[in-house]
């Protein structure tokens, strides 16, 4: 076997093990975020404290906040990750763009560690399976790190390797950083930090049983195999467990590249349409849904001038009742019926049915700005729409204003992934004609 070294440039280190260590980690951050707080409000009050971040959340403490979730990795990780997903208002936008550095920051595991974890999942002659394999990691993630390799028999593949322990750590993870989240009031008062951790440690058990997400790609890649336009790898079972997952490789372009000049804005508008029509038929056709809204989980291949899809360990299923119930919502909304649109905001959880007059017009003002592409005649011009802003802001507003609930943490990873998308429209400069596309899924096409 051939085998890649590291070329250098991003610092290897191992992931701490250990409940104790971990929760040292979390605590030796608090200890200093909170001194950090406390020598900011003395500089306030003597007439020397500068800038509107707040006494916890400001500069330093959110790259000191960032840099230990990235040190810890696991649990940890994922739950900042979640927190600086687009499309949300759960913590203040000054904290959110440090956070957001963490979708695609971490350092990789030593090269050590790598052969321990082939060795105990493949077998110790494990180097026999493969021609190739790069020790240089193609990306570093809050559970895993992913590397390149060829077989024996010539197939080229990435395997994702967890990192050592993840799945142990869940509990105490998420355990301390509910501290965390008590101790720094990191989340808004209404939105209940106990629930918020239950779905966290759900999702990360979802997301560290590789054969789950194994058997999660093979479904997706079914549903997707008439589609020429997306494309989902082949999952290579004689090289996954449940904690090395192995796909073919991708010769693609990152999704952020169509940003270039040297793309046409038609490839701009087609790879936007093509990723919405995927969104729609997620959830009105398949209910079943890759949720994790990442600019990473997208690829650009320019050979086939396809969309290539990645990453389904947070994909999932919604029940058709519930589907029925949103695609009635946004007929409600695009039709401007209230009666409607109030039945299914009952119905799924945004409304309690005793909110005032104010609270009502408030909750249909939102709804109508959020599905503004929907309702806008001919291409909807992502970029110039200042969207994802408007609608935090009108977010925060209905929430902190008009006490309405907040919405049901079902709908949690569905708002992120329809956000994201449109942020991701935005950020590659797509025109996208949602309402056609919209129109294609009535009366249940798609």
């Amino acid at each position: 076997m051939t085998e890649r070294a590291r070329s250098g440039g991003r610092r290897a280190s191992q992931v701490p093990l250990g409940r104790a260590e971990r929760a040292g980690r979390l605590g030796s951050m608090l200890a200093g975020i909170a001194g950090d707080a406390a020598l900011e409000a003395l500089r306030r009050a003597a007439g020397r404290g500068v800038g509107d971040g707040g006494l916890l959340w400001n500069a330093s403490n959110a790259r000191r906040l960032t840099e230990t979730l990235a040190d810890l990795r696991g649990a940890a990780m994922k739950f900042g990750q979640l927190l600086s997903l687009p499309g949300d208002d759960l913590v203040p936008p000054e904290l959110a763009a440090v956070l957001a550095t963490l979708r695609n920051q971490a350092d990789p595991i030593p090269d050590s560690e790598v052969r321990s974890i082939l060795e105990h999942e493949l077998g110790a002659d494990w180097s026999d399976l493969f021609a190739e394999f790069d020790f240089e990691p193609l990306a570093a993630a809050s559970i895993g790190q992913v590397h390149a390799a060829q077989t024996r028999d010539g197939r080229d593949v990435v395997l994702k390797l967890q990192y050592p322990d993840v799945a142990a750590s869940i509990d105490g993870d998420v355990d301390n950083l509910g501290v965390l989240l008590r101790l720094t009031r990191l989340l808004p008062q209404d939105l209940d930090p106990d629930e918020l951790l239950r779905e966290l440690k759900r999702e990360l058990v979802r997301e560290t049983d590789y054969l789950r997400e194994a058997s999660s790609t093979e479904r997706y890649r079914r549903l997707v195999a008439a589609d020429s336009g997306v494309f989902v790898p082949r999952v290579h079972r004689d090289l996954s467990t449940r904690r090395v997952l192995a796909t073919d490789r991708i010769y693609g372009l990152p999704i952020e590249d169509l940003r270039s000049p040297g793309h046409p804005q038609a490839r701009r508008d087609e790879m936007g349409t093509r990723l919405l029509r995927v969104v729609f038929r997620e959830l009105f056709s398949f209910r079943f849904m890759q949720t994790d809204p990442n600019f990473a989980n997208y690829l650009y291949e320019p050979k086939h001038e396809r969309l290539a899809l990645l990453d389904f360990g947070s994909a999932r299923s919604f029940p058709k009742r519930f589907t029925e119930a949103y695609f009635r919502l946004i007929d409600a909304i695009i039709a401007g019926d209230r009666t409607a649109l109030a039945e299914q905001g009952e119905r799924l959880g945004f409304l309690r049915g005793d909110e005032t007059r104010a609270a009502r017009g408030a909750f249909e003002d939102l709804c109508a700005l959020f599905a503004e592409p929907l309702c806008s005649r001919g291409p909807y011009d992502f970029a110039s729409s200042g969207l994802a802003v408007r609608v935090r802001e009108q977010g925060t507003q209905v929430v902190s204003v008009h006490r309405l609930p907040r919405p049901p943490m079902a709908t949690l990873f569905l708002h992120r992934k329809l956000a994201g998308s449109f942020l991701l429209c935005a950020h590659i400069g797509a025109s996208v004609d949602c309402a056609a596309l919209y129109a294609e899924f009535k009366g249940g096409a798609g």
